[in-house]
Order: structure tokens, then sequence, then C-alpha cells
């Protein structure tokens, strides 16, 4: 039997030549740094803090959900920056997304005395401990 191969028009036997073209037209892509929330969690007695870095946000674009023991935090992340030289502009370059992120505590939260304040690009979090939220026995039968 005889063996079919495909022709390569860059195929000339010779290595050094063999990945010289490829990836050639390949488009090329700009990495661009996406923003992360980072936590701190603390626990008290009676209460949790979470202090959250979500810097260069207006507290109007934070939002805070606490469902049980489950705590989401969303915000809206618009940056933008741009380079002039006189009136020309040589360079701009814009990030428009959403930044999230959820996490479970040990117990459940008492959500309305849970507060929420927002400074120099720090959500800082107090949620107290909801009473009577320990752990329950259950009967066997």
């Amino acid at each position: 039997m005889a063996n079919i191969t495909r022709y390569d028009p860059f195929d000339i036997g010779f290595e050094p030549f063999d990945n010289l073209f490829r990836g050639f037209l390949r488009p090329v892509r700009l990495e661009q740094e996406v923003p992360q929330i980072k936590m701190d969690v603390k626990e008290e007695e009676n209460v949790y803090r979470v202090h959250a870095e979500i810097p260069g946000v207006k507290k109007e674009d934070i939002h805070v959900a606490v469902e049980g023991n489950t705590v989401s935090i969303s915000a809206e992340v618009k940056k933008e920056s741009e380079e002039k030289e006189g009136e020309k502009v040589l360079k701009r370059e814009r990030y428009y997304g959403r930044v999230a992120r959820s996490f479970a505590l040990g117990n459940d939260i008492d959500e309305t005395n849970a507060s929420a304040k927002y400074t120099d690009g720090v959500l800082e979090l107090v949620l107290p401990k909801k009473q009577g939220a320990g752990s329950k026995k259950l009967s066997i039968q």
C-alpha cells in the first residue's frame, strides 16, 4: 500500500523553518487585567466582619445580598484611561464589566441588623449571627 501525505508548501524539510510561518497571521491579543474582589473575613463571638477591596467603583454600583449563611457581593466596574499629546489622542483604553463573589459562612446571618459601609475602595460588612441558629439535633426514628 502507498502512504498518502498532505502537501505543505512551507515544508522544505529543514526544521528551523518549520515553525517560521506558523502563527504569523494570528491576531494580537492584548492582555487586560480583570478586576477581582479581594476579601478578609473575620469571625467574632456574635458577628462576622468582612472587608472587601473594590477600588475605583462608585458605592451606587455595589450590590450586597444576604440569604441564610450565603453572602453575595457584585459591582459594576467602569475603568477608562486616556493618554493625550496636545489635541491628538495616542491611546484610549476602557474596561466595562461586572465582578462578583459569593461565599458561605458558618452561621445564618441576621439580615435586619447587618450593615455595610464603603470608604476608600474598601467595602466593610458587619454581619451579625442569628441567635438560636446553632446546630439542631435530629431524632432518629
